[in-house]
């Protein structure tokens, strides 16, 4: 069965979409824990992050360099965080947050985002997308 994220990448689902490639996609979550909490996501499903082939996860990380000097431009903060759990939805994806503190990053404290706010945060990341 295809993942949620397999779901918006496909166009089943809709998703605010920051950056795609042929390879990867950067999109919002709709659970964020700060404004702009973007997630870097491959094409093809693969549940653990240490099963990709080493060239998607190379670009998975340069993606998420690009990214983030977007969020830390839209969204300036002292950092931009990266991390990847994995443990909600069985398909590889990193997440960028924009933070100051580390307890910014404790996903008991994600919150629900509407669908307008998540697509004004993606399109102001997509203007300083280099």
């Amino acid at each position: 069965m295809a993942s949620v994220f397999s779901k918006i990448i496909a166009g089943e689902l809709p998703g605010h979409f920051v950056y795609e490639d042929d390879i990867a996609v950067a999109i919002m979550t709709i659970a964020p824990l700060k404004d702009g909490h973007v997630l870097v996501i491959p094409r093809e499903e693969i549940d653990h992050w240490y099963d990709l082939p080493a060239e998607t996860l190379a670009h998975l990380t340069v993606i998420s360099q690009k990214v983030a000097k977007a969020l830390q431009k839209a969204f300036p903060a002292t950092r931009v965080g990266m991390m990847i759990a994995g443990l909600e939805v069985p398909h590889t994806h990193l997440h960028l947050v924009p933070m100051d503190e580390m307890s910014e990053l404790d996903f008991a404290n994600a919150k629900p985002a509407e669908g307008d706010v998540l697509a004004a945060q993606a399109e102001k990341i997509k203007a300083e997308l280099e």
